[in-house]
């Protein structure tokens, strides 16, 4: 099945932000159009507050809807409509009936007109023409407004002309139930085309603040956090289709964040795998060599014996295939335990050990073994290891007395009645150097670290009953205790040494 190619977190990422910055923009369109309407239906309230007292006035007053009834009634009330610009009355057909700009009731507001108007109260200096002009500036508008398009109880208009934002408020005017014309409260708004710009230059500002945030981010994210993991997921692939077993990633990527310590338990880890994946290899290669010559020897002997009527003979040929199935019975039981062994001891925790006390109870063991077996061979332990209160080192119990087993085990193979093997401990600075020694022949190879490979044995009368995997097994047990073992023969005297080097507890 093809593997289905997915996005990199980074292309999701600015996609998700992408699409939020989206939606984001919309109700911010949505917003920005929203808001002068808001604006300008605010400032009408307050319009409309005006009209009902003026309705209210001119009811209560029974002022007669006319221009000189207007006139007269704009004078007597001019304190109504002082905060306003303007404010107009019209009949039902859309003549103009009264204007506040006629009576000039705030000079410093009224500015629309060009015309300047004086007027002295109980004194009419408008003359005829300059009234006919100023209900001529909006005569045809409103009337038109009216006429076609009144339709509602209140209508609020705009006026966005000669840099100047009007905003105006059309309510029709009733008389006991019956309509006689039209009330328009107008006001300059200039300030809520101010309020939206503002509004709509901080919305930009802050869309391009989180713009360059996020961009920065994203870099941020790309260069610090996904290129680590993509060069990781570059190192696994290689690793798994073993192209490049030689990456690593501590020159390809260094850092002191988690990032880094990740990388390096990445590599750690896969360097790990990879001897233990050669270990594997070549112990199973090892292990096929080892079984093919009992193979072959227990293939010809059984060879022979069909062939054979010497009882003797038959019983020889009968001996060497018991000792064939033997060793290969011995090698596969131990290939599986030591493959047990290597898969638990990465999973073991190690704690503080007193190592005199892992000596004495392995060598307590023994000592009731060879009584048992009428053996007169001692084992000692050094006065100074007796003696001492401790010698401590962070390790794995169970497996330090195996190491200490194996090695007294093998000792024991190669010693006869009468002779002995000695026990001892000494201590340096930051190490404990614990040696084994016997007095049997000794090694007779050239190199006697031979002695710790995969299945190699030097004990002819044994043959069956060790598959050469024991000392191995010590020394990767030595290994993980982060410490050294070394063979050789004894000086001025015969006999071996086994040397085991731990680093000691503090």
């Amino acid at each position: 099945m093809k593997q289905k190619k997915s996005a990199s977190i980074l292309k999701k990422f600015l996609l998700f932000n992408l699409t939020v910055f989206s939606i984001l923009g919309l109700f911010t369109i949505i917003y920005l159009e929203a808001i002068q309407p808001t604006l300008v239906s605010d400032r009408s309230s307050n319009h409309k507050v005006v009209i009902n007292n003026t309705k209210e006035n001119l009811e209560r007053l029974n002022i007669e809807y006319t221009k000189k009834g207007i006139r007269e009634f704009l004078l007597s009330t001019r304190f109504l409509f002082q905060s306003l610009d303007r404010v107009q009355f019209y009949d039902l057909l859309g003549n103009l009936i009264g204007d506040t700009n006629i009576l000039d009731l705030d000079q410093s507001v009224f500015s629309r007109s060009e015309i300047i108007f004086e007027e002295i109260l109980g004194e009419n200096t408008i003359t005829p023409e300059i009234e006919e002009r100023l209900e001529e500036e909006q005569k045809d508008e409103i009337k038109d407004i009216i006429i076609n398009k009144y339709d509602e109880e209140i209508m609020i208009l705009t006026d966005d002309e000669k840099n100047n934002f009007i905003v105006s408020t059309l309510s029709k005017i009733k008389f006991q139930e019956k309509d006689i014309g039209y009330i328009v409260v107008s006001e300059q708004a200039n300030d809520i085309i101010i309020a939206v710009k503002e509004r709509k230059a901080f919305i930009i500002r802050t869309m391009i603040a989180v713009a360059i945030v996020i961009l920065i981010f994203s870099l941020f994210l790309n260069k610090y956090i996904l290129k680590p993991i993509g060069l990781l997921v570059k190192f696994s692939d290689a690793i798994k289709k073993k192209s490049n077993h030689n990456l690593d990633m501590k020159k390809v990527f260094i850092r002191d964040d988690e990032i880094g310590k990740l990388t390096l338990s990445i590599d750690e880890m896969t360097k790990e795998l990879q001897q233990r994946t050669n270990r594997a290899e070549t112990f199973s290669n090892d292990l096929a060599h080892e079984i093919r010559n009992p193979l072959a020897s227990l293939k010809s002997a059984s060879e022979l014996l069909d062939k054979t009527t010497e009882k003797n003979d038959s019983e020889k040929l009968l001996k060497i295939i018991n000792h064939d199935v033997e060793r290969i019975e011995r090698l596969i039981t131990d290939y599986s335990q030591m493959l047990k062994d290597e898969a638990s001891l990465s999973r073991e925790k190690m704690s503080k050990i007193n190592l005199i006390d892992i000596i004495n109870s392995v060598v307590e063991d023994f000592k009731q073994d060879l009584a048992n077996q009428n053996k007169n061979i001692k084992i000692i332990v050094s006065d100074g290891v007796k003696n001492k209160e401790g010698y401590f080192i962070l390790g794995i119990g169970n497996r330090l007395e195996q190491v200490v087993a194996n090695l007294l085990d093998n000792s024991i193979s190669f010693s006869q009645d009468s002779q002995k093997i000695e026990i001892k401990i000494e201590e340096t600075s930051n190490n404990l150097l614990m040696t084994i020694k016997d007095e049997g022949p000794g090694f007779s190879e050239a190199s006697p670290q031979k002695i710790f490979k995969r299945f190699y044995s030097n004990r002819p009368k044994s043959f069956g009953k060790h598959s050469g995997l024991g000392l191995n097994i010590v020394k990767n047990i030595v290994q993980l205790h982060k410490g050294t073992i070394a063979a050789s023969n004894r000086l001025n005297t015969k006999g071996a040494q086994v040397e085991v080097l731990l680093p000691k507890f503090s």
